[in-house]
């Protein structure tokens, strides 16, 4: 079998590996990716990801630049307003974060991954300079100063300018360049479901917090011609397991109770998953011709759409990175600067989602209460809830950026 060469080499087939093909692709480079599971793209299979994910503004403009966007813009849920609402006390209180205070467009779009992962492999087979090895996984792989040589699960060898690792909490590639990580284990896990309900969600996400964790509800497609929306409910890892095993009906009432009953009574659809939430970072972002993206690099808790997010500005950086330097992207500059540029915000952006889970896991009276004034200073002060709305699309977080 002789050795196929191209530009990019990217492990991993989940949304940010897809993205990432689809948008290196799109400009132009050659592009082999390969994931050892088929993507699942029929949201009835047993294996499908029911769970959805919420691009960003900045998010949506390298779908664009890949040319996924218009494939996604017809399934889109908007997210115009961001509720925080405290649930511990006799009140509730809640501050909201509306997006027209510091932009024409709404924060963001919310679509369920099954879908991604349909119209996101469409767009790959559109490409005629992206192949998808699908059902092949990453094997080996042996750096040389102008090259990398992957070796994959069917024997097949692959010789890329620039190897990207986007596979996943456990990346083979991360484990075989030698990378160790940082884990931080909060112990919970999230439920995640999708619910109709009696109020309309007017493209408002919704985030209840009591104990144990949030209860985040982000706005879907009505569903049978009812409200409807997506929840990703986290709490202690005993009682998830418990609450996953309840009957439907008892379920409806736990979960309404759980929500404060803000939208009225939820009614469950379809089945329920449990995910297992950590956070975890690595300890560098790159090693000789190996750039880690995504979960590769940093995993955590899903708290104000930050995941994927975060993903997608590892994808948009390199790949600005790599478009200047057309003819080498992998070249040890290009890899220090996509270092540079990231891992300190990485950094940044995961203590501060570990203190927000750590603030919403607390049943401690007098933690409640400095959570409930936080809430309400964010309400009174305008220059303060813009400033925290621009950090959540991805400005800058560097303490000399004095803007708001």
């Amino acid at each position: 079998m002789g050795r196929q060469q191209t530009d990019i080499f990217i492990s991993g087939g989940g949304v940010a590996g897809l993205t990432a093909a689809a948008a290196f692709g799109a400009a132009g480079f050659n592009v082999t990716i390969a994931d050892p599971a088929p993507p699942i793209t029929d949201q009835n299979h047993r294996g499908a990801d029911l769970r959805t994910t919420a691009f960003l503004q900045p998010a949506r403009r390298l779908l664009e630049q890949a040319g996924i966007w218009p494939m996604l813009a017809p399934y889109a849920a908007p997210l115009q307003i961001m509720r925080i609402a405290d649930a511990a006390g006799q009140n509730i209180n809640v501050a909201d974060f509306d997006a027209s205070d510091i932009s024409d467009l709404p924060f963001g779009w919310n679509l369920p991954n099954w879908l991604l992962r349909r119209e996101m492999t469409a767009r790959l087979d559109a490409l005629p300079n992206v192949t998808f090895l699908s059902g092949i996984g990453f094997d080996s792989l042996l750096s040389r100063s102008n090259y990398a040589v992957v070796r994959l699960t069917n024997g097949q060898q692959i010789e890329a300018k620039l190897v990207i690792g986007a596979d996943g909490r456990h990346s083979p590639v991360r484990q075989a360049v030698g990378i160790t990580t940082q884990v931080t284990r909060y112990g919970q896990k999230a439920l995640t479901f999708a619910v109709t309900h009696d109020a309309p969600h007017d493209n408002i996400s919704t985030e209840v917090h009591q104990s144990g964790g949030p209860f985040t509800l982000v706005p879907l497609p009505d569903h049978d011609g009812k409200p409807c929306s997506a929840v990703v409910w986290m709490d202690d890892g005993a009682a998830t397991l418990a609450r996953a095993e309840l009957s439907q009906d008892a379920f409806n009432v736990t979960a309404t109770e759980r929500s404060a009953n803000l939208y009225g009574r939820l009614a469950l659809v379809g089945r329920r998953s449990v995910w297992p939430i950590i956070s975890q970072i690595a300890d560098t972002i790159t090693a000789p011709r190996v750039a880690l993206i995504a979960e590769a690099a940093h995993v955590l808790p899903p708290i104000g759409a930050q995941g994927l997010n975060m993903s997608l500005a590892d994808i948009a950086t390199l790949l600005d990175l790599c478009a200047a330097n057309r003819d080498d992207p992998g070249a040890p500059y290009v890899l220090d600067q996509y270092a540079r540029a990231r891992h300190p915000d990485i950094k940044l952006r995961i203590a501060g989602i570990n203190a927000l889970n750590r603030a919403s896991q607390t049943n401690n009276p007098m933690l409640q209460s400095l959570r409930e004034k936080g809430i309400a200073m964010i309400v009174g002060a305008a220059p303060i809830r813009r400033r925290l709305m621009s950090l959540g699309l991805g400005a800058a977080t560097s303490t000399d950026d004095q803007s708001t």
